[in-house]
């Protein structure tokens, strides 16, 4: 059962977001974008190419959210990868240490792979993002770890709120940070706006 936004009409909506994540949600309203809202729940790939295994999950939950062949479905998929090791969203307390840990001083790239599913295509894109972040001394981390934001973020951190404290530089679309490139989907779906 999906969650419809408050921008719902009588006209069907050109958009089917195949997520649940409220950054996406926020970024597509700011746009002014109608759509629907139909999280998935698929056993994403974990190992592999980060950007392979971003652009194949965010196909992966645009395909198990689309239940009309005229929808237009978009699914995306947002990682985090250092040296070829792709930090996904830690299963607890201690792994977003550990990942933290890693990213300390040092320069990952986010991955965000989108899948537009429409009028029988599939298209795919991946953006690619690279934030350095500062040295991160044990203090800083439990600092950031109690402000309970690594919960749920791929890499551990959210650089739209206290996350934002760890990072130095960035060099790439911003909203991919966030969990949605508009560059890369505005490429694929032009009339979003």
């Amino acid at each position: 059962m999906g969650v419809t936004t408050a921008t719902e009409s009588a006209e069907p909506h050109p958009l089917v977001l195949a997520s649940a994540s409220p950054q996406r949600r926020a970024i597509l309203e700011r746009l002014g974008a109608r759509f629907t809202v139909r999280p998935t729940d698929v056993e994403e790939i974990e190992q592999g190419d980060p950007a392979e295994v971003a652009s194949e999950n965010a196909l992966l939950k645009a395909r198990a959210a689309r239940v009309r062949a005229e929808e237009t479905v978009l699914g995306v998929d947002t990682l985090v990868a250092l040296g070829g090791r792709i930090y996904g969203k830690p299963a607890d307390r201690d792994a977003a240490r550990e990942t933290l840990r890693a990213l300390g001083g040092a320069t990952h790239t986010v991955f965000s792979g989108l899948a537009l599913l429409r009028d029988g295509h599939e298209q795919v894109a991946v953006a690619r993002t690279e934030v350095s972040f500062r040295e991160l001394p044990d203090q800083t981390i439990e600092w950031y770890l109690e402000k309970e934001e690594w919960r749920g973020r791929a890499g551990a951190y959210a650089i739209q709120g206290a996350g934002a404290a760890l990072v130095r530089e960035i060099r790439g679309d911003y909203e991919n940070v966030v969990g949605l490139p508009l560059g890369a989907l505005l490429d694929l779906f032009p009339e979003l706006l």
